[in-house]
């Protein structure tokens, strides 16, 4: 089954293909299972080439030739893959996360956003996110000058306990991303997120061996994960565009191993696969805050949230599945 909606987001997303004001997918349901693809441009395939792939899954015979079937699409095979795995693990009488990994975390840490604002305007923002328990806070970069966004996280560093990240969304040159670096240096930023663009895979390498991390994102878009792992200390991870719950958590264990760290995020999704992702990052252990905070960014879901944020965490729902109540979609799956 197959069930399209469109859910408006609380304000405008910027993308890399221009602003979105609503998230439009599909929910695949078969054998049980619920899933979920909202593609996203520049992340994923577009909406009617994800359609089209779910229709085909849809009329396929077995689990195997349905995710075949969406072979180039992520969006789609996110749908399918999650609707197998929640499947599985309801008929497993289970959660999604303990069919993911033998001992998965109860919660899982989350930063809070900050965007691009005067210093008045970051600080307030992140007291408030520090006031609701987060631990964690990424502040978005590369609008202002290196000067400018230095002086932001030095007042938030000065304000609050928070740990920093900052997000550039590769709007630095090199020699841009190499001043914020030094900048940047002692106000103990983690790390700054795709400081440079993504096909830059040399520019991150050099940056990286200082105080200040390299994370990478949108890198994974134009690069296999494999061939980033020189370039990166972190790898954010987006189960929609990589092609499915699985597929992240085969990446997080593939960057472990590689010595590079994972983080959990998505592309604004609605309910089902923001809680599946949920599910992976109490999968990996240990896994940093991830940015899973997204609820928020929707005006309207799909469904009443089982994993909301709490004092800066959010508690993995323990119902079997991923723990989304979709009564007329379970009724027909």
């Amino acid at each position: 089954m197959i069930r399209s909606f469109s859910l408006p987001l609380a304000r405008p997303l910027e993308t890399a293909r221009g602003t979105i004001d609503e998230r439009r997918g599909f929910i695949f349901a078969r054998n049980s299972g619920v899933g979920e693809a909202t593609p996203l441009a520049g992340w994923t395939e577009p909406l009617d080439a994800c359609e089209t792939a779910l229709e085909a899954a849809d009329d396929a015979d077995s689990w195997d030739d349905a995710l075949a079937a969406c072979q180039g699409s992520p969006a789609a095979r996110n749908a399918v893959s999650l609707a197998k795995l929640d499947a599985e693990a309801r008929n497993e009488n289970v959660s999604l996360a303990h069919s993911l990994a033998d001992d998965p975390a109860e919660s899982v840490p989350v930063n809070a956003t900050v965007g691009d604002g005067s210093v008045e305007a970051t600080v307030a923002e992140a007291r408030a996110a520090a006031e609701r328990g987060f631990e964690t806070v990424k502040v978005k970069v590369g609008a202002r000058s290196v000067e400018a966004d230095a002086e932001r996280l030095r007042a938030v560093a000065d304000e609050t306990d928070a740990a920093l990240r900052a997000d550039a969304n590769g709007a630095w040159t090199r020699k841009q991303a190499r001043e914020a670096f030094d900048a940047f240096a002692d106000l103990g930023v983690e790390y700054v997120e795709q400081p440079l663009p993504a096909d830059d895979l040399a520019g991150h390498a050099d940056l990286r061996g200082g105080p200040v991390g390299v994370a990478l994102d949108e890198s994974l878009t134009e690069h296999a994960l494999a061939d980033i792992f020189d370039a990166a200390d972190c790898v954010v991870l987006k189960p929609m565009a990589l092609g499915g719950v699985d597929r992240a958590l085969d990446a997080a264990r593939e960057a472990r191993d590689a010595g590079v760290e994972p983080v959990v995020t998505t592309t604004v999704d609605a309910v089902v696969a923001r809680t599946a992702a949920v599910h992976l990052a109490a999968a990996i252990p240990g896994v940093p805050a991830c940015g899973l905070a997204t609820a928020d960014r929707l005006a309207d879901d799909l469904a009443a949230d089982p994993a909301p944020v709490e004092d800066g965490r959010i508690r993995v729902p323990e119902e079997p599945g991923h723990g989304v109540n979709l009564p007329e979609v379970n009724a027909d799956a």
